[in-house]
């Protein structure tokens, strides 16, 4: 569950400049992100003899360095805060010599071997292999309210985060399919679940319309927009606004104890598009059941490569996948070179 921002357009050098320049230094197996996935990767990599080293991308130990408690990751029957737990994956890692540094990869090329990556639009490495753990980045509305409540009431996964809120009353914003998911799991828990829909009607599939509107713990809320998510250190309430008619517009105060996005995500993939087959949202597309991509060499595992589950120990397990696919790899590689 990385979180890794792609190439600035805005960015002064332009696109020739940033992916100019031989390499200086070469790689035997280079893995861009952080997190579940890359941490993962990285350990079995290094036990392997195969010296990785990790860019760490924006956000060192990504989206679960955002969550407060973690209770659902195996080995931790007490819990365990999403930083610490990044934390020890990271040591884990490093204590086999894995090299974890921090920068962003800003372009790559996969168009000959060896493959380039570019680091903070200035330095170009070389690799044998590349796997990719840059994850996906849960879409919100962009309230400052929102941001700052974030681990206090303000979630965008409600398998992770549901279970602190048994007997409560929380909200759900979206209308497709992911948000009638969310809503219904939620509704095994909490005492009130409210779906917050801009629309007059849901996106999502018609059976999961009916499970949604038979449920008689949700209430959908049509034509509501969120205005503003209330609390100081704990979510309160939120602000809504119900459009009544053409000029009639209603604002009240809903209150509720959690309030969870469902609104999509979007892969960090967009730096690797041009040599890599995507969906049509961005995720990055592996063969069968491994973490090959259309490139041979380039592996990908994690949220961004993971539309479904989008859960920590998926992701460690994707990583493993991609370091055992890696090492398969270098080891055809070399006795090919050989021959």
């Amino acid at each position: 569950m990385a979180l890794f921002n792609s190439l600035n357009l805005n960015d002064k050098k332009s696109d020739k400049e940033k992916v100019s320049g031989e390499p200086t230094e070469h790689i035997q197996v280079l893995i861009i992100g952080s997190g579940p996935a890359g941490y993962t990767s990285a350990l079995y990599a290094a036990r392997a003899g195969l010296k990785p080293v990790i860019y760490q991308g924006m956000q060192a130990g990504g989206q679960l360095m955002d969550t407060t408690e973690v209770e659902n990751f195996p080995g931790y029957p007490q819990g365990i805060t999403g930083p610490v737990l990044m934390e020890d994956l990271q040591k884990q890692a490093e204590r086999f010599g894995t090299d974890i540094r921090w920068g962003e990869v800003t372009a790559v090329d996969f168009s000959k071997k060896p493959y380039t990556a570019t680091i903070d639009s200035e330095k170009v490495v070389s690799a044998d292999a590349v796997i990719i753990a840059t994850g996906a980045s849960a879409k919100y509305l962009g309230l400052e309210s929102e941001n700052r409540l974030k681990g206090g009431g303000v979630s965008a996964c409600a398998t992770c985060d549901g279970f602190f809120y048994k007997n409560k009353i929380v909200a759900v914003v979206g209308g497709g399919d992911t948000a009638a998911e969310e809503a219904l799991y939620l509704s095994t828990l909490a005492k009130k679940v409210y779906l917050i829909v801009r629309k007059p009607e849901l996106r999502a599939s018609k059976i999961m319309q009916q499970r949604v509107l038979g449920n008689d713990k949700i209430e959908v809320l049509f034509e509501h927009n969120t205005v503003e998510v209330v609390g100081d250190k704990v979510v309160t309430a939120v602000k809504l606004v119900k459009r009544k008619g053409e000029s009639d517009e209603k604002i009240y105060d809903l209150p509720i104890d959690g309030f969870f996005l469902a609104i999509g995500h979007k892969p960090n993939s967009d730096v690797f598009k041009d040599y890599l087959e995507t969906d049509e949202v961005g995720y990055i597309l592996t063969k069968g059941k491994s973490s090959k991509t259309n490139v041979p060499g380039v592996f990908a595992c994690g949220d961004v490569q993971d539309s479904i589950y989008r859960q920590a120990v998926t992701a460690a397990g994707s990583g493993c996948m991609a370091a055992l696919d890696a090492e398969r790899y270098i080891s055809e590689m070399e006795f090919e070179n050989k021959q």
